[in-house]
């Protein structure tokens, strides 16, 4: 999902989500072995290149688990008239057990793949209605990021660097809206919901320096940037805010 690497290019640029092209290669090479992977990529296929936004506004929500995406998604929803849509869109949402099973490249390939089917949903969602994502390309490739490099924050790749710029083949959203807590009551709320933890779960609960990173990385995000907002306050706080910036930067 990022542009024509350099020659040479660092080995995290080579393992970041792949464009559409590599994705397909991706799948096609593993589909003997994963029947689910012919599944997406019979999905992928079927997905018009070059997916062009509707007259509505879409707006992305992006964070960590249990910093309120579910509940301020569907509250924006209802309050908008919206359309919810999330990654991975629900058509292969039920094989993501098997693919976070998988060695990271092909992991990488259906994430990706996802992006671009979700992709092809908002262009025809965005001619009818708000759009509002929980989560879209941002978290696919901060999660990456701070897979890829070890240590601590100041170990990512620089500002401005490459990695962090949005896709040019991949439908851009109109807003991205960053959910905050302070990491205590993030993991106050997990403990609440007595759920069993994914694996990207429990290692940002043990590895506060991976946590930072993927944080970090959310914020270097360029074309478009991630609005972060403060999700500790009351959901109806929350929402007035996260309305605020919607009005502020969609036209509606």
């Amino acid at each position: 999902m990022l542009r024509r690497c350099p020659p040479g290019p660092a080995p995290l640029l080579r393992a970041l989500p792949p464009a559409a092209p590599a994705v397909r290669h991706r799948l096609r090479e593993c589909a003997a072995r994963i029947p689910e992977a012919g599944e997406v990529l019979d999905l992928l296929e079927k997905c018009p290149e070059h997916q062009k936004k509707g007259g509505f506004p879409v707006v992305v929500f992006e964070g960590l688990d249990a910093t309120g995406k579910t509940t301020v998604t569907q509250s924006v929803k209802d309050t908008l008239n919206g359309i919810l849509l999330r990654s991975p869109p629900a058509c292969i949402s039920q094989w993501r057990t098997i693919f976070d099973d998988e060695p990271a490249p092909i992991k990488r390939a259906f994430y990706a793949a996802g992006n671009y089917i979700l992709a092809s949903e908002i262009a025809k969602a965005s001619t009818q209605a708000p759009v509002i994502i929980d989560r879209y390309w941002h978290s696919t490739a901060a999660y990456t990021i701070a897979t890829e490099i070890n240590g601590e924050v100041q170990d990512l790749p620089p500002v401005h660097d490459e990695v962090y710029q949005w896709p040019e083949d991949l439908l851009k959203p109109d807003l991205v809206l960053l959910l905050t807590v302070d990491p205590k009551e993030r993991v106050r709320r997990l403990q609440r919901r007595g759920l069993e933890k994914t694996k990207e779960e429990a290692e940002l609960e043990a590895n506060c320096s991976f946590r930072q990173r993927v944080e970090e990385s959310y914020r270097r995000m360029v074309n478009p940037a991630c609005q972060e907002v403060d999700a500790s306050p009351s959901k109806e706080e929350v929402l007035k805010t996260v309305l605020q910036l919607i009005k502020k930067h969609c036209a509606l």
